[in-house]
């Protein structure tokens, strides 16, 4: 017989797939299963779109094979009428016999209310299947929820002697082709792509996504007294934008100038965010803002490209101090993830 972690494993696969398109919503994969076999399976494609349930269900052949079957998720149905109706009204109807579920959903709208429902119903619950592994996938959902900010990754290449610039700030073409095509695939999965002023000023990013299929994240820059030129391609108008400062409040055409306190102004960029639904953030440098952000404790994760190159002398990359948490040789560059805590 096949166990329950295999079931929920295949639940959890098939949601990673609507990785970049689904947020603020969760990652959602279900499968259900019948006389210990899948007989329908679907996950949540598109944020507004139909929910992981709905498209497992539809891909049932036989419909009436759905009465007594045991559904997989690995988040619990939710209980709300959002922008699609309550799956676990779905559930319910359908007169599954079991619910087998990874985590319990952190939204307040949610949070226990589906299985509580459920289990009203007469439905056999089961949780904590593959709980870490789906806390994982999840991480920046969960960490939106339960933190109220959104999931911070720190990002920079560095050079072997330990550089993230040259002394004039240039700091282009430390890491590899590979190694900057998969940056723009991590842009894709982000609901923010954040740099400072320096790094504006310097390599005039475009921040969008280019060497990858996806959408381009919100493009938020830190400039604090307003002073980088307006020809630059973050003040395009093409990609929504956020420019944080201390001076002023003014709203354009895809672009946003938002007027924070300087006392506490990390603090409050990342509240500022979250109430904008920014699940997720991606911040690419420089290393003042970098180390801003690991000072105030304001990370989840730090991915770092070690290059073969060296400098001599420039810039210091940022000191991270953090739980290293995976490490790999991307062609010539080493890649180390860390986690904080």
């Amino acid at each position: 017989m096949i166990s329950n972690e295999l079931f929920m494993q295949r639940a959890l696969e098939l949601a990673s797939r609507g990785a970049g398109h689904v947020s603020p919503n969760p990652m959602v994969g279900c499968v259900i299963v019948r006389d210990n076999e899948i007989i329908g399976e679907g996950w949540h494609k598109k944020y507004g779109e139909a929910h992981a349930e709905v498209n497992a269900f539809k891909a049932v052949t036989d419909q009436a094979q759905i009465q007594e079957s045991t559904v997989f998720v690995n988040l619990e149905p939710c209980s709300h009428t959002g922008k699609t109706p309550p799956c676990v009204d779905l559930l319910i109807d359908c007169k599954v016999r079991k619910v087998v579920i990874a985590n319990v959903d952190s939204n307040p709208l949610v949070n226990g209310q589906g299985i509580k429902k459920l289990l009203t119903s007469g439905i056999e619950v089961q949780t904590g299947i593959l709980e870490m592994a789906g806390r994982t996938l999840n991480r920046r959902f969960f960490t939106f929820m339960e933190k109220q900010r959104p999931y911070i990754v720190l990002k920079w290449a560095q050079t072997s002697d330990g550089f993230i610039a040259k002394e004039n700030y240039e700091s282009r073409w430390i890491s590899n082709d590979f190694s900057r095509q998969w940056v723009h695939k991590w842009r894709s999965e982000e609901d923010g792509v954040l740099v400072g002023t320096r790094t504006a000023a310097h390599d005039n990013p475009m921040l969008t996504v280019r060497e990858w299929t996806g959408r381009n994240p919100t493009r938020i820059v830190i400039d604090r007294f307003l002073r980088l030129p307006a020809r630059l391609n973050l003040f395009d108008r093409k990609v929504p934008t956020l420019c944080y400062n201390v001076l002023k409040h003014e709203d354009h055409t895809n672009l946003s100038l938002i007027r924070l306190d300087e006392a506490n102004f990390m603090h409050q960029l990342v509240q500022d965010c979250y109430k904008r639904k920014i699940q997720s953030l991606l911040v690419e440098g420089g290393a003042l803002t970098l180390k801003l952000f690991l000072d105030a404790g304001l990370w989840d994760e730090a991915r770092v490209f070690t290059s073969e190159r060296t400098f001599g002398h420039g810039i210091p990359a940022p000191a991270v101090r953090g739980r290293l948490i995976s490490r790999e040789l991307v062609e010539r560059d080493f890649f180390q993830v860390y986690a904080n805590g």
